[in-house]
């Protein structure tokens, strides 16, 4: 939609990413914990760990809390148990909202998304309620005004992209999430700049919300975000110009 780039969502995301480091660190660590438990400690046999890793080095996570928290996940060292689940519900203006999280108490998360679901005009809802409305994709984004999309084609094809969609002002560049790790690697060593890049559940279509909705299903945005527990938040809304500039300064 014109006006409403969805790559500003991802710039309002990286922002407040960026303000709470410290609470990243703890998101990288359950992160690291999860992979290395699911798929064992070995990073050629396991992608998601090493998307994990490039994940907590990019955010300067010291060498040894990333291996600490894999030895963690693979039993190496004792820690308590953490377990991944998935939180769906709607938001204001109906929008839909898919929540990752990592918790070592399920009913103490449980209540504790569904209040903040409710206290911000939402509602928790079943397993599977708006699942269906979004795909996992390896995404990757580039600066329009420095790359065409010849030249990321021209890279991009023979690792494994799938698709790439002009979004404004930015490239998005898809991929299946098993050649995620590829596809970035030969970005990387073909030199060009990746300004963000994630796997991430896409949504089959986004809502346009007025302003004052918009600023509504943020602040439900923000709060589920700000949870402990909570690894990532997906939706499908686009944050109009005027609220990405207002919330943003």
């Amino acid at each position: 939609m014109a006006g409403h780039s969805k790559w500003a969502n991802i710039k309002y995301r990286k922002g407040r990413q960026d303000a709470k480091r410290g609470q990243m660190f703890t998101k990288a660590t359950k992160e690291l914990m999860l992979a290395a438990r699911l798929g064992g400690g070995d990073v050629d046999m396991n992608p998601r760990l090493r998307m994990a890793i490039d994940v907590a080095k990019n955010m300067n996570m010291p060498k040894d809390k990333i291996e600490t928290a894999i030895k963690k996940g693979t039993g190496e060292i004792t820690s308590g148990s953490i377990e991944e689940v998935v939180y769906e519900g709607y938001g204001p203006g109906g929008v839909a909202i898919l929540v990752e999280a990592a918790t070592d108490n399920k009913n103490r998360t449980v209540a504790e998304i569904r209040k903040i679901f409710s206290k911000a005009g939402g509602n928790l809802g079943e397993h599977g309620c708006v699942g269906w409305m979004f795909e996992k994709y390896g995404v990757l984004t580039f600066d329009k005004n420095a790359y065409d999309e010849d030249q990321l084609l021209e890279v991009g094809l023979e690792a494994g992209v799938d698709d790439v969609v002009d979004d404004g002002d930015s490239w998005e560049v898809r991929t299946a999430p098993e050649d995620f790790i590829p596809v970035k690697r030969a970005f990387e060593e073909a030199g060009i700049e990746i300004s963000n890049a994630e796997v991430s559940m896409i949504p089959q279509n986004y809502i346009e919300l007025d302003t004052e909705t918009a600023k509504k299903a943020l602040k439900l945005y923000e709060q589920l975000d700000d949870h402990d527990d909570v690894q990532k938040v997906h939706t499908n809304f686009e944050i109009p110009d005027e609220v990405y500039a207002e919330m943003s300064s």
